[in-house]
């Protein structure tokens, strides 16, 4: 198939952007998307053409760094699977897509299709982790755990912090992210000693990144490529509430 792509090209943060019209053709329907931008890229060094830069490593769907929007669409118009693991196939022939970077004041542009995500690091660098000492590694059922608290927990930490919620939300808002996090902890006996501080200090470092409020309009749930649930936000509104008064 032949494809036209719209992409967003931006030297740097601080310059403007444009779009760049582009031609791709033979494009198979089993390539990925990703691997219909390494042939693009390939044309475009051969031609003596700057590649477009974005943003890839593990291609299977874990690391979450390959985030667009594709078609106005974070990730694409699939739901469920992140851009890596997006098929020409989802398109047909003579299509044009228009591709651009995460549009947030906290993930700015570093070039063209790739954003600076190093806020979602700092987030979780003022709590989303255990600190205390565990001591050697305990048998798998010397702790126990509720089944449908470590279901809960599980489905949280499955999210792979790509940035799609905040994308996808008018508002820019990280609660999605946060959220996930507090709660995979928060369920588990092991995140018991910190679990007000974390909260708070999670908190407090995404209003400090300049992350929106969250309006519970849902889009964050619709476009996540792991579909976390907005149930993660619930529970962190009742985390941070406590956490307060215990205060």
């Amino acid at each position: 198939m032949n494809i036209t792509l719209k992409v967003w090209r931006q030297k740097n943060s601080k310059e403007r952007g444009r779009f760049e019209t582009y031609h791709v053709k033979d494009v198979s329907a089993d390539m990925s998307f990703l691997e219909m931008f390494d042939v693009l890229n390939e044309d475009l060094i051969t031609e003596g053409k700057e590649p477009i830069a974005f943003d890839h490593d593990c291609r299977e769907g874990i690391c979450g760094m390959c985030s667009m929007y594709i078609n106005g669409r974070p990730h694409g118009p699939l739901q469920g699977v992140t851009t890596c693991q997006l098929h020409m196939r989802s398109f047909k022939d003579g299509d044009t897509i228009v591709v651009e970077p995460w549009r947030a004041a906290a993930f700015p542009v570093i070039k063209d299709l790739a954003v600076d995500r190093s806020s979602f690091d700092r987030i979780m660098a003022a709590g989303g982790f255990v600190s205390v000492n565990t001591g050697n590694a305990q048998d798998a059922n010397s702790i126990l755990i509720p089944k449908t608290d470590a279901d809960l927990a599980f489905e949280s930490a499955a999210c792979i912090g790509c940035g799609a919620c905040v994308a996808a939300c008018k508002n820019s808002s990280a609660m999605l992210f946060v959220s996930a996090k507090v709660s995979q902890l928060a369920l588990l006996p092991q995140g018991q000693v910190e679990r007000h501080e974390r909260v708070i200090s999670m908190v407090n470092q995404m209003d400090e990144e300049g992350f929106g409020s969250c309006t519970n309009t849902g889009a964050c749930e619709a476009e996540c490529p792991k579909n976390i649930s907005v149930e993660n936000i619930a529970r962190l509104n009742r985390e941070y509430l406590s956490a307060k008064i215990a205060k």
